[in-house]
Formats: structure tokens, sequence, C-alpha cells
């Protein structure tokens, strides 16, 4: 099957598919964008106009070339229009019978050679294809907003497509400057599939009231650096399309997870669906407007929970990379710090490693050889807890195992100065057992630092049950001299990022066991798509495969919801050494250094 492409209709003129269109024009197809409603056509070449002008105000294209592109493209409100393409793609309501009902029409007008595209991302392309009378030409092609922009377009195939259908959008895809990846027929496909479980997880935590919409969002832009929080991502998004998504992603799986957490069809349901409408989880300026604007549950600027207990000096305990970066961050800070260790060699050894970090950023002129010098200089290695008689602030940073931080918190009870505050920084473990380890738990606080802790501004504050009003005011004031972003979150599985990071990584990993996409293609799904710094088997290699594990078992055991079930996938690959980068074999190979 030899199909150029080279006359492309486009029906449904929204955001989307004005998008589409001026894509299609710059990159010299013939474009017809068909529309029943007059504004929406007009408002689509004003579009085109406006934004092909931008392009060469930037120098990207050139006057000849934006007046070709306009030339190229013209519009119709009538079906009839797309008698002549050999590719039509319609991104119409996500409605069944509104595209079936599209699908009848183009059947009765275009060539048996045409190939049918639909834009759906929640619908079954199958059911489509189904309705039509050549189902061999209907496939999906899934472009992402804003499409001139976003580099992703996913590729979908049923069961009744024909290969070369396949071969000649995905040539196409290429042609436009686009990554095209293949995904079968199912609800979301990839970068939907994983992305809308992961918000629906937000929205059901904001639901909740585990905390704060800013913290969620704040969250999960510095702990995972996200270009968006997840329930800014909804407003703009839409809550009402992206209910549509989840609806449709559970009545296939029946997964809990996607299961659409209340909020969304309250919300909906309300007309509070996001930035369209001026107000979703957050206010905006107007309707459509995307500026956030204070609202009843807006935090008060520098409004927090009573004074605080005064903390000059502070004790780091563990030896390993995060605890010598957190003794890094507040020595820098200019607070003393006292590092220990089980043994002096090894205290000697965290601060070495401090030094080296401090002399990289000297070379990199991120700090000044004196400041260095300070730096160091403010750092006590000491082999033993009994270093931390005085200190007002105890860290600990040791293995993730409730035994051994439950025996050293207990020692820092009889260490430690009446009024001292005792933080772990654990990241799945419940504070509240840690903290009964000791005769003060009121004195106990999580604070989970984020690895390499002097790059990672986010903290994740955990407030126990028994945790006093000023312990918490005393480290969210050491979170601001320190220089990074607290998030307020309370006591259980996950807190904030590891509770939304790890079922999304944990889905990644059930596509590739059910064969629906390759490991590359779900990475850069991810990566295109969603606007993800990394891939998430990139991510599950750089952090450890036991480590993910491990959480994902912690998750699942507190919540007992089967969709957070770890991975069998992960489970094999962990029994069988394969841990990631540190093993050199995780769900990739890596060459040894």
């Amino acid at each position: 099957m030899d199909t150029p492409l080279s006359t492309i209709a486009v029906v449904g003129l929204g955001t989307m598919g004005t998008g589409i269109a001026e894509v299609l024009a710059l990159a010299g197809r013939e474009v017809i964008g068909i529309d029943i409603s007059e504004a929406a056509a007009l408002g689509a070449v004003a579009s085109l106009e406006a934004s092909t002008a931008r392009a060469v105000g930037r120098g990207r294209i050139t006057e000849e070339e934006r007046a070709a592109a306009l030339a190229r493209f013209r519009t119709a409100d009538t079906l009839q229009a797309a008698a002549d393409a050999e590719l039509v793609i319609e991104v119409v309501p996500e409605s069944y019978e509104i595209k079936q009902q599209v699908f009848r029409e183009l059947d009765a007008v275009v060539s048996p050679t045409t190939i049918l595209a639909t834009g759906t991302n929640a619908l079954s392309v199958t059911r489509l294809a189904a309705e039509s009378q050549r189902p061999e030409r209907v496939l999906g092609l899934h472009f992402f907003n804003p499409a001139p922009a976003m580099k992703l377009v996913e590729v979908v195939s049923s069961v009744l497509t024909a290969p070369p259908a396949v071969e000649a959008v995905t040539t196409l895809a290429r042609e436009l400057g686009k990554e095209p990846v293949a995904v079968g027929d199912r609800p979301g496909f990839v970068a939907d599939g994983l992305l809308f479980g992961y918000l629906n997880q937000a929205a059901a935590m904001y639901e909740a009231n585990y905390a704060s919409r800013e913290d969620i969002d704040a969250a999960m832009k510095l702990g995972c650096g996200l270009p968006m929080g997840p329930l800014a991502l909804l407003d703009l998004i839409g809550i009402d399309t992206a209910r549509t998504v989840l609806e449709a992603m559970y009545a296939e799986s029946h997964d809990r997870l996607h299961a659409p957490a209340p909020i969304l069809g309250q919300l909906s349901s309300a007309g509070l669906t996001g930035r369209k409408a001026g107000r979703g989880f957050y206010t905006y300026d107007a309707a459509g407007g995307q500026d956030v604007v204070p609202d009843a549950l807006t935090p008060e600027a520098g409004a927090e929970a009573g004074a605080g207990r005064a903390v000059a000096s502070v004790g780091v305990a563990g030896s390993g990379t995060m605890a010598s970066g957190i003794a890094e961050v507040f020595a820098k800070a200019g607070y003393g710090v006292v590092l220990a260790a089980r043994t002096q060699e090894k205290a000697d050894l965290a601060k070495g490693r401090i030094a080296k970090s401090l002399e990289r950023s000297v070379a990199k002129g991120r700090l000044s050889a004196e400041a260095r010098d300070e730096t160091l200089a403010r750092i006590t290695a000491a082999g033993s807890l009994d270093a931390f008689a005085e200190v007002d602030l105890a860290v600990e940073a040791v293995a993730e195992d409730l035994e051994i931080k439950q025996q050293l918190f207990a020692s820092l009870d009889k260490v430690c100065r009446p009024g001292a505050v005792l933080a772990t920084t654990t990241s799945s473990l419940p504070v509240v057992a840690i903290a009964r380890a000791t005769a003060r738990p009121e004195d106990v606080i999580g604070m989970h630092f984020f690895n390499p802790a002097p790059a990672m501004k986010l903290v994740e504050v955990v407030r126990t049950v028994l945790t006093a009003d000023d312990v918490h005011a005393t480290v969210r004031a050491v979170c601001a001299k320190i220089r990074k972003h607290p998030v307020d979150c309370g006591d259980r599985a996950g807190f904030i990022v590891n509770a939304l990071l790890f079922p999304y990584l944990n889905n990644a990993i059930k596509m590739v066991e059910e064969h629906y996409a390759s490991l590359d293609d779900i990475d850069a799904a991810m990566k295109l798509g969603g606007g993800y710094p990394m891939g998430p088997f990139e991510l599950l290699d750089v952090v450890g495969l036991d480590v993910s594990l491990a959480i994902e078992k912690v998750l699942h055991r507190e919540f007992r919801d089967p969709g957070l079930a770890p991975a069998p996938l992960l489970e094999h690959l962990v029994a069988a050494g394969c841990l990631g980068r540190k093993t050199g074999r995780g769900f990739r190979e890596y060459a040894r250094r």
C-alpha cells in the first residue's frame, strides 16, 4: 500500500484540530479543516494566521513559507469536503455516538484507500473501527496538546488494522518532525494510561485532606522534576475530560486506581472544570485564563503554626550519601554540624565525601574557596552518638530498616538534651513507630530529604499524631533557613511523592508484562508526551529495583489495594539480582565502570 498522504482532512477545529492542521500545513500537506461551526472555522484560520506570524517573527519560518502554509489550508462545513483526502483525522468530542456518526458519513464519501484516524485518547479504536465499512483502514493517531510543540504521536492499532495503514501514518508522523510510538488499543494508550492514574491518585489524596493542593503540586514538581503539579495539570486538561478518560480506563481495567476520585465528579457537576471555566482545583483570573488568583483555600503568606524552638547546632547520624549530603546542606546554611557514624573512620570518610562535593562546587564556580573552608570547618566528625549531647536538632539518615531506626532513636533519647528535636529521614516507614522508641514522641518528626540533598529543594515534613506544634514550627523554620521547600503531610506510607510516583512506575512495568508496549516506547511517551525528565524505566534503574520493590510492598501493605501489588516482573528481576545501574543490569544493561 503506497499512500503518499499529501491531502489530509481534519474533522473538528477545536484547539487540538487547529493545532494538527497547522502542523500539517507547515509540513507541506494540503489540509482541509472541517467543522459544522462557522465560528470554529474562522477561529482556526485566525489561529493559524497568528501562530505563523509569530513563527516568522521568531525566525523559524520565512514570510514565503508562511504564505504557502496559509494557502494550503482551507475550511469547509461538511464532510463531503473530505472526498479527495488520503487521510482523515477526526478530533471531534469524546463520544462514541458523535465519532461513529462521523465515520459512517465518511464511509460514504471517501475513497476505499483513504485512511481514517481517530484522535481519541479515551475510547476504543477497535469499537470505532468495527462500525466502519473498512475497519482495516481505521487506526488511532493521538497527538498531544499543543500539537505544534509536542513531539509525541501515539499510533494506535486495533486487531483489525492493516499494517500498511500503520506504516503510512508512522512515516507521516516522522515527516512532520514527530516521534511516533506504536501502541495497542486500550483506554489512555501509553502516556495518558500512565498519566491519568497518577492524576487520579493525586485528586484522591487532596480529597482526603492529606495535603494541601499547593503542597501536592510543589512536592511532585520539586521531588520529581515535573513541569507541572498534578492538580494544576488536571485544571489545564479539564477535570471533566480527565473524568471521562478515567471512566473509560476503569471500564476496561476494573482497577481501583482508575476509578475516578469522587471529587472529579463533584467539580465537573458543579461546572468547575478547570482553567476553561475559571475555576477547578484552583481559581483563575478568568474563564480560559492561566493566572492563579487567591481564593478561600490559598494559604496566607508567611503564616506559620506558632513559634518554634531555637536551633543553632545540628547532629546528623549516618555515614552514607544521604547523611553526608544533609550535613553539607546544614553546614552551608551556617549551622554547626556534628556528623556521627558507628566508627570514627566512617565519620571521617563521610566528611571527606563532603569535602569532595564542596571542591566540585568551587571548580564549577558555585562556591568560593573561602566559603568551602568555612563550611567544612563547621562540621565535626564523630564516631559516637554521644557527640549529640548539646545539639538542638538531631537528624538520622541510616538504613531504611524500622528496627535499626528504633534502636538509634532509643539511643538519641538518652543522649540528646531535653527539648532537642529528633527527626527521621525515612521515606517509607511509619514515623510514629520510630517516635514510640523514645520517651518523648512529641519531639519526633519526619524530615524526608531527597537525593542528592544539596541539589534537591524539597523536604517532606511529616507530623505524627503525637508531634508537638512547636516541633513542627521549628522544622518549617529550619527548612527556610537551609533554603528548602517544606511540604506538610501526614504519617502514612509514601508520604506525597512516593505514594504518587511508585504506583505510576508499577503500572509502567505492568504494561511491559502485558506486551502492550516496549520499554523504549514507554520511556519516550512519558518524556515527550508528559514532559517527564526521565522515562519510568530509566528512573527505576537509577532508583534501584530493590528500593522500588520495597516501597511498592510498603504501599500495598498500608493501603491494601490490589492495584498497588508489586508487578511480578519487578519481583523477578530483584530476585535475579538485576537491581539497575548499581549492578549493571535492571530493565536495561549498563556498561561496567
